[in-house]
């Protein structure tokens, strides 16, 4: 890996260089805008300020850079990415944790388990791609979560099942092929995922150095890929969005709770998700026990499902358990000892913790060039990228007014 940074690094200049920042395309085939946003998971809103970035420096130079993305609550890595797919808070799409039981189906969802990722009865509202199928404009996802599962029996016009070992100059040649299509196959939106710098942050910490050659890595990886996309004959007619789910905070071993020293398990019908935040289910004679003993424990706050803070919007569906549960920024909430405590990067706090905050570049015809907006919350892409593409979106929480100071 090391290896694969400095050869891409030393492509930045080159890359840079060539972005296309105006200039008439070569063979117009259509007046038809387009949409390419990339996530990459786990990229913090202030890594470029900690790393050597030229790409994104220079993205910012021809476009539009947020001061971050700010996601929905719980600040993790699916109910994020289906959120901005659809505009809406996780409480109103249905992937409300990475990993839950939703007895309104009697299923268990995991993002580990592909019939369960793959079922659209998990899935609520309308992806992006979907309202663009409709409309009539070809869409293709190369891994953004929900896109393997059928909406209205729709899919994007191209895509594919996860597949986490697919290097990630490989994606990028994809999205470039989807583009060299001839016009009458050619996807107008395309959505693409990259899974760092998130299992770095994970295992070392956002401010660790193997982070930081990461995130320098996926820069050149952008630089690559901006250039591929000056170099294509609609290359003028092409907005580029790179985006992630959320950021990532330091915890530490000493910082360390567990559920099960704190209540019994065999209190509870059913306890959803994962360091640091938690969905329980009580039985109906341990209701009151958990509630009295969880919201009496320092450094974890403890809501009722109609008492979490409004701020979240969190807590109406039927998806969601008895107690909301969420461990202080930078403390860790298992279940038992038989997760051992540890150090390195952590996410899924409070929002308004802003290590959970994300990037926002973009650039493209559509996008005003070197402007600086405030922070977006992630559910407004929806409604920005429908605006760009000329399609009517359906009915979500996103606001288009949040960032239409963002375009021309």
């Amino acid at each position: 890996m090391q290896k694969k940074y400095l050869i891409y690094i030393s492509l930045v200049l080159l890359s840079v260089s060539c972005v296309n920042t105006g200039k008439k395309s070569k063979n117009i085939s259509s007046e038809k805008p387009y949409v390419v946003m990339l996530s990459m998971d786990g990229f913090r809103w202030d890594y470029p300020e900690k790393v050597n970035s030229p790409n994104l420096d220079y993205m910012e130079k021809i476009g539009v850079r947020a001061d971050a993305s700010i996601p929905c609550f719980p600040s993790k890595t699916f109910p994020n990415h289906y959120s901005m797919a659809t505009g809406l808070y996780p409480d109103n799409h249905g992937i409300v944790q990475n990993r839950f039981y939703a007895p309104d189906i009697d299923k268990y969802y995991s993002i580990s388990n592909a019939e369960a990722v793959t079922d659209p009865e998990f899935y609520f509202g309308e992806p992006i791609w979907v309202t663009a199928e409709k409309q009539g404009v070809k869409s293709a996802s190369y891994f953004w979560v929900g896109s393997e599962a059928p909406h209205d029996s729709i899919f994007p016009s191209y895509h594919y099942a996860y597949n986490e070992s697919v290097p990630f100059e490989d994606r990028i040649d994809g999205v470039i092929e989807w583009l060299n299509l001839p016009e009458d196959k050619r996807p107008h939106l395309i959505m693409w995922y990259i899974q760092e710098p998130d299992s770095k942050g994970h295992k070392f910490g956002p401010d660790h150095h193997e982070v930081f050659s990461m995130i320098e890595y996926l820069d050149s990886l952008v630089g690559v890929f901006n250039h591929k996309i000056s170099e294509l004959s609609i290359s003028d007619q092409i907005n580029v969005i790179i985006t992630s789910d959320h950021g990532m905070g330091q915890i530490s071993e000493e910082k360390t709770i567990y559920l099960y020293d704190l209540i019994n398990k065999e209190w509870c019908e059913h306890i959803d998700g994962g360091n640091p935040v938690y969905a329980i289910e009580a039985k109906d004679e341990y209701y009151d026990t958990i509630f009295n003993i969880l919201s009496n424990t320092q450094h974890v706050s403890t809501w009722k499902k109609d008492e979490v803070p409004e701020r979240l919007h969190y807590g109406a569906s039927n998806r969601i358990k008895d107690f909301v549960v969420v461990a202080d920024s930078s403390w860790c909430l298992h279940k038992s000892t038989k997760k051992k405590a540890y150090s390195g990067g952590a996410h899924g706090y409070d929002n308004r913790n802003i290590d959970m905050h994300a990037i926002f570049y973009a650039y493209g015809p559509a996008f005003k060039i070197g402007y600086k907006h405030a922070s977006i919350n992630n559910i407004d892409i929806y409604p920005l990228i429908c605006e760009i593409l000329g399609i009517k979106p359906v009915d979500v929480d996103g606001e288009l007014e949040n960032t239409i100071e963002m375009l021309k």
